[in-house]
């Protein structure tokens, strides 16, 4: 079937209803029969109905006229919706129904008074774009109710081609949008993914003989005939990836017409939108991440994730224009990644549900493949089993979205997020999925660049993740034998933490029965008897006592030491000062202030000085820029507190002390967002206190800052157990307050 058969249909209608309005005798002006919804687009199927209106203007009356008409077209056997109601009449009732006003943009002349008709169509669209800000939130809600009630098209066993998210229903949808003049969609990307529906559709009905929008099991052979599908499951990837195409363009438009309701009328006349800088090469324009235009893809390998991890975390566009050219100029990811790349991809499996629609995108424009090939093993992949909501790649991507929530947990997010990424990537073979996967999933993280450590822990996770759901539902907790083999599997505590986090993300992302309270129960408790098992402290990093040279400025003038050089895509700096309460937070505000990310710090005390060395992502930073910003901070030229802009996160901060990490000073351990600021937020609050930070572990690991702080009182010694508590308290208060710019 092809749209020649379906404009024949609608031709051959056309004339139907015209000779049935002439026979009538209606008249030639003040009256017109019209058709609207599928039927006003000419986009019949072989069993659709005819849904027409009778419309007349106020005073001229057609109710004999009616009868006339309905008649001859029930005796042709066609299945006829339809109305009869004057001009008024009908502008009053797009106004009352949203679901009317949608379909009576598509009406189309049939028979009688053509300027009539005309009238009514220009009324039906000035009507629509005068009340498009007001009816859009509707709209919406009525979109999303549909899509709950209903399912994916991508992902149903009997996929619905009209009703379901990313069908012909969403379609209609999307054209009603770009007549409101708010928003724009990708045309030609949406007309072929339109019409390929609308010959689906044409094909399943005239397979099943009879009107229908849903696929029935059974189908899937004969369908596969009738498209050139290989086989029923081609044929059931060719379906499911044009409800994900169409899917990808309504959340796109969607998040397009939320960003141009909320901004004033009055900006949708500006010439150029404003950009907000994001990070190097990345910027913010009406609410979608983009290039600026001082990006270089060509020079900057790891602009892409740098972007879609700006997007995800902000839960915002990416661009789709901009994705795709950087699939075309970015230079290819070296290999290993760098540790930049690394973070940002990190970052970006960790934003939460702004995960999803940014990865769409990178799915839609093929951006996967330049960094992430072995996803074409997953994609679209059904589940065998019926439990899964999912297909295996968006399974594997809500996975993420669960995983995102826990990484607090954890001591290594980064392998946690990672192994969520890959934890089924050896599915679609005949070898079980987690062997397989373990090979797979150990050579991607190699490539990505994690350390020899951090590769096997990741392949470790992969093989057995599945390991505390199956052991803790089908053996014995009580039988030591369950678990010493679990804990000879995992092999550590820190494993194991890990490992219950991935098991907790993969089964809330499957279905809610897979992670029920029972279910949850059995597996931690079986978690916590084999922590019991293991060593189960917590490794802290130790007091940091290197020797480095002070320099002779600082000896004998006081001076503060900067010192920088380069260390691959970053700068390492060395910071050497006389120590004091409140160096390391004034050292992290020079550092803020400039919107400089850190990956890592070691700070300790040397003598009567205090040195750190900072490995930020940031190269051929000037040391005498850094100089002065560090000066106006100790001498108090500005005012830290207030030009810092903290963004608050989704997940609280950790904030733990630690008495048995150390015999000469209090540790505390503080996990939270890595946002530009927090660092300094730490220190201050623990100056502010006049607590002496004798050492410090900062580490960013995707997302996430974890800090280790050895902490003295001014006068040195340990803190006692209530002014440790202080220090928490004061910590965590400080980092879940959001600062004022």
């Amino acid at each position: 079937m092809t749209a020649a058969d379906r404009a024949q249909r609608a031709a051959d209608a056309d004339a139907l209803c015209a000779k049935a309005y002439e026979q009538s005798g209606g008249p030639d002006s003040g009256a017109a029969l019209v058709a609207v919804g599928g039927y006003g687009r000419a986009e019949l199927a072989p069993y659709s109905d005819l849904d027409v209106v009778l419309v007349s203007a106020e005073g001229v009356d057609v109710r004999e006229v009616a009868g006339q008409v309905w008649y001859p077209l029930w005796d042709s056997g066609a299945k006829l919706d339809h109305s009869v109601r004057t001009l008024p009449e009908m502008i009053a009732a797009a106004e009352a129904d949203l679901k009317v006003a949608l379909g009576l943009l598509d009406v189309r002349h049939l028979a009688g008074d053509p300027a009539l008709t005309l009238q009514l169509r220009t009324t039906m669209l000035g009507q629509w774009r005068r009340s498009a800000r007001d009816r859009l939130p509707a709209l919406h809600d009525l979109v999303r109710n549909r899509h709950e009630l209903v399912g994916e098209l991508a992902h149903l066993s009997v996929p619905d081609l009209k009703e379901a998210e990313g069908g012909l229903r969403d379609a209609t949808v999307l054209k009603a949008l770009v007549a409101t003049w708010l928003v724009d969609v990708p045309h030609v990307e949406l007309e072929r993914t339109r019409v390929a529906l609308l010959d689906l559709r044409d094909q399943v009905q005239d397979c099943a003989g009879r009107a229908t929008d849903r696929i029935a099991p059974e189908m899937w052979e004969a369908l596969a005939e009738r498209l050139g599908a290989g086989d029923a499951r081609a044929a059931q990837v060719q379906v499911r990836e044009l409800g994900r195409r169409m899917a990808h363009l309504s959340h796109l438009t969607w998040r397009r017409v939320d960003a141009a309701l909320a901004r004033p009328a009055a900006y949708e006349s500006a010439r150029k939108p404003g950009l907000t800088p994001l990070a190097p090469g990345v910027a913010l324009a009406s609410g979608e991440v983009v290039l600026d235009a001082k990006a270089r893809p060509g020079d900057d390998p790891a602009l892409l994730l740098r972007a879609a991890a700006m997007a995800a975390e902000r839960d915002v566009v990416l661009a789709p224009a901009t994705a795709a050219r950087l699939v075309r100029e970015c230079a290819p990811l070296p290999v290993p990644w760098p540790d930049e790349a690394r973070q940002l991809l990190v970052r970006l499996l960790a934003s939460g549900r702004g995960l999803l629609g940014v990865w769409e995108t990178l799915e839609e424009t093929g951006a996967l493949d330049s960094f992430l090939p072995e996803w074409e093993r997953v994609r679209l992949l059904p589940h065998a089993s019926a439990i899964h909501r999912f297909t295996v790649d968006r399974h594997v991507v809500e996975t993420c979205v669960e995983a995102s929530a826990l990484i607090r947990d954890v001591a290594r997010p980064d392998v946690l997020m990672v192994a969520a990424l890959l934890h089924d990537i050896g599915k679609g073979g005949l070898t079980s999925h987690s062997v397989a996967g373990e090979p797979i999933a150990r050579e991607i993280a190699a490539r990505m660049g994690f350390t020899p450590d951090a590769v096997e822990l990741i392949a470790r996770l992969v093989r057995w993740h599945l390991l505390l759901a199956e052991t803790a539902t089908t053996r014995d907790p009580d039988d030591p034998a369950t678990v010493e083999q679990v804990a000879s599997r995992v092999g550590d505590a820190e494993a194991l933490s890990l490992l219950l986090a991935l098991t907790e993300a993969d089964a809330k992302a499957t279905a809610p029965k897979a992670w029920s309270s029972w279910r949850a129960g059995l597996i931690r408790d079986l978690a916590r008897r084999t922590r019991t098992s293991l060593d189960s402290g917590t490794t802290l990093p130790p007091i940091v006592t290197d020797e480095v040279s002070v320099p002779r400025e600082v000896r004998r003038r006081g001076n503060v030491s900067i010192e920088t050089e380069g260390a691959g895509d970053g700068t390492r700096v060395t910071v050497i000062a006389p120590d004091r309460v409140g160096l390391l937070a004034d050292v992290a505000a020079m550092f803020a202030m400039q919107r400089v990310p850190v990956r890592a710090a070691r700070a300790w005390a040397q003598e009567q000085y205090g040195v750190s060395v900072w490995e930020v992502g940031e190269p051929d930073l000037d040391p005498a820029v850094l100089r002065q910003r560090f000066e106006a901070v100790v001498d108090r030229r500005v005012d830290v507190a207030r030009r810092l802009t903290v963004p608050s996160s989704a997940l609280d901060p950790s904030v733990v002390v630690r008495p048995e990490a150390s015999d000469h000073a209090t540790v505390l351990e503080v996990r939270a967002a890595d946002r530009p600021g927090v660092l300094y937020q730490v220190c201050a609050a623990l100056a502010g206190l006049d607590v002496a930070v004798r050492s410090a572990h900062v580490d960013t690991l995707g997302p996430q800052a974890v800090d280790v702080f050895y902490l003295q009182e001014a006068s040195a010694g340990v803190l006692s157990d209530r002014r440790a508590a202080e220090a928490a308290h004061a910590v965590r208060d400080a980092l879940t307050s959001t600062a004022e710019s």
